[in-house]
């Protein structure tokens, strides 16, 4: 089978694999769908924590069974959507149902080979009918999830009001799910462009552009007590030291984006507002489910999200174009 290798930064070149080997309890996948996300764009560039070259990217993947055991739920030509994050099952996280911080974790296209090939083989436990849904839309779970777990890190309460810093795709998804959580949304980005597509979205009411007069912005939006929820998805150390600022006193900051190196804030600011500090990694099946859920109720815009595609056989030539600014990347998928 051909695959798309990330053999350094900026270097993607089509290689063969043998098909995998179907084991009891897996079930063997027909790649359909890769979604490109940050992590990806991160690889790609050379700056993404936690990793090693070379490596076969893609965890934001939907497919169709090719073959499961006997008597399996799972029939061949079954659209699926895949979890990728291979929990172990047995460790402190996961005797607690934390399986998004599995001690031993391993995610599909980080810490080991992903899904930018024409099959996988996977645990049955990790891949879940895709019902309802487009194979494009059951590519866009995962990231989905992930916004829909930052949400669920809190209690979000109607009427409350939650800041999310970063307009990628990230932050959009925990715009989405924030809004249907009823909060009022401010997001915070320098681009025009993802304010433009923020702007949209329902739940969203306010937009600031990163800039001289921002703070000024977020006070009159406030009534000068700033934010109950304030979410971190910039992946920007600055970013985020900046915005323990944001939050209200007795609010919470949910640090979602994760970058290399250390993080500092003012400790006395910190607790004169008595802030509740979270970090959000990954997501959990609940997670997964509440986006399907909202998915099929057509809560989520997936045709305004999905801005780019093509082949994924032309990765390589369409990776530095959707990193591009100009090119205004919201989510891209690639096919096969």
């Amino acid at each position: 089978m051909r695959a798309v290798l990330c053999r350094n930064p900026g270097d993607l070149e089509i290689v063969q694999y043998p098909v995998p080997e179907r084991k009891p309890g897996e079930a063997l996948v027909k790649i359909r769908r890769v979604g490109v996300c940050g992590t990806d764009m991160h690889i790609y560039q050379g700056n993404q924590p936690y990793f090693t070259y070379p490596r076969v990217m893609g965890h934001e993947l939907s497919g169709e069974i090719v073959e499961a055991d006997k008597g399996s739920a799972l029939k061949p030509g079954d659209p699926v959507y895949i979890v990728p994050y291979l929990h172990c099952g047995h460790c402190i996280a996961c005797r607690a149902g934390k399986t998004n911080c599995c001690t031993s974790l391993k995610v599909l296209g980080v810490h080991i080979d992903g899904g930018m090939c024409e099959y996988l083989s996977l645990p049955e436990t990790h891949l879940f009918k895709a019902e309802g849904i487009t194979l494009d839309e059951a590519a866009m779970v995962e990231f989905l999830a992930i916004g829909a777990h930052a949400v669920g890190r809190v209690r979000v309460t109607r009427g409350a009001k939650a800041l999310v810093v970063g307009a990628g795709p990230i932050g959009v998804g925990v715009a989405i799910f924030a809004g249907l959580n009823g909060a009022e949304v401010t997001v915070l980005d320098g681009r025009e462009d993802r304010l433009a597509f923020a702007s949209r979205l329902d739940g969203v009411q306010h937009t600031v552009r990163l800039g001289e007069h921002d703070v000024e912005r977020m006070k009159a939006n406030t009534a000068g007590e700033f934010y109950d929820f304030v979410f971190d998805c910039t992946g920007s150390p600055k970013a985020m030291e900046r915005g323990f600022g944001f939050v209200a006193h007795g609010g919470t900051y949910v640090l979602v984006s994760i970058v290399q190196g250390m993080i500092s804030f003012s400790d006395p600011e910190f607790h004169k507002r008595e802030t509740t500090l979270l970090s959000s990694r990954n997501a959990t099946l609940t997670d997964f489910a509440t986006v399907m859920a909202a998915m099929r109720e057509g809560q989520v815009p997936t045709r305004a999200i999905l801005t780019h595609s093509a082949p994924l056989w032309e990765a390589a030539a369409r990776m530095p174009e959707w990193i591009r600014p100009e090119a205004g990347t919201v989510k891209a998928v690639l096919a096969l």
